[in-house]
């Protein structure tokens, strides 16, 4: 099963990962506000492919994603 950590003290809440991700894997925390932004979550982790977007176009490095039946990391 594919992990997603999402370091919330880094997210911006620019919610590109959120439009990239074809699953709609994340969605934006409506209920968390932050440092004047709502971060993003993970909100259907068992749709996720691992094709990790999220990581790649994530402009605060704030997203890791591995899959963990693999033993890899990304």
């Amino acid at each position: 099963m594919p992990n997603i950590e999402i370091n919330r003290d880094w997210c911006k809440g620019c919610y590109i990962c959120v439009d990239v991700c074809p699953r709609k894997v994340l969605e934006i925390d409506q209920t968390t506000f932050q440092k004047g932004r709502h971060p993003v979550l993970v909100a259907h982790l068992e749709d996720c492919t691992v094709c990790r977007q999220c990581e790649l176009l994530c402009p605060d490095l704030a997203i890791v994603v591995s899959d963990n039946s693999k033993g890899e990391v990304g």
